[in-house]
């Protein structure tokens, strides 16, 4: 059975999982717009409340060109995740290419005061090929 989130990244005890949806309604190949959407799941597997303060995505098209988006929280909200409990969002992403990758960073803090960088995974933006 396929996994809802095929994409998943660990660090310290933060799982972050991804899954990602090609929007052809959303896309416009003729103009060279490409769209999907992608959903993350943020699981807080250890011991203290963790807080998501800003995330840092580094987006490569087919071209190999980078865009790095930075900002505070994800969808305007910097979630407090605590243990044993996870956050979700979807958001989207554009290119001028029908193919490419996005990975990137969360930036949290936890109870205690540590800060921590976690990763989120890397995953492939590829539209089906229209034949």
């Amino acid at each position: 059975m396929k996994s809802l989130f095929p994409f998943f990244a660990v660090t310290d005890d933060v799982v972050v999982r991804a899954a990602v949806s090609f929007l052809p309604d959303q896309s416009q190949p003729a103009n060279s717009r490409w769209f999907w959407a992608y959903h993350v799941r943020i699981e807080n597997e250890g011991d203290e409340p963790v807080q998501l303060l800003s995330r840092r995505w580094s987006i490569t098209d087919g071209r190999g060109e980078i865009q790095h988006v930075e900002g505070e929280g994800v969808i305007g909200e910097q979630p407090v995740i605590h243990p044993g409990a996870s956050y979700d969002y979807v958001s989207g992403c554009p290119l001028a290419t029908p193919t490419g990758v996005m990975e990137g960073h969360y930036n949290m803090v936890a109870a205690d005061g540590r800060m921590l960088r976690v990763a989120i995974p890397r995953f492939a933006l590829v539209a089906p090929s229209e034949e």
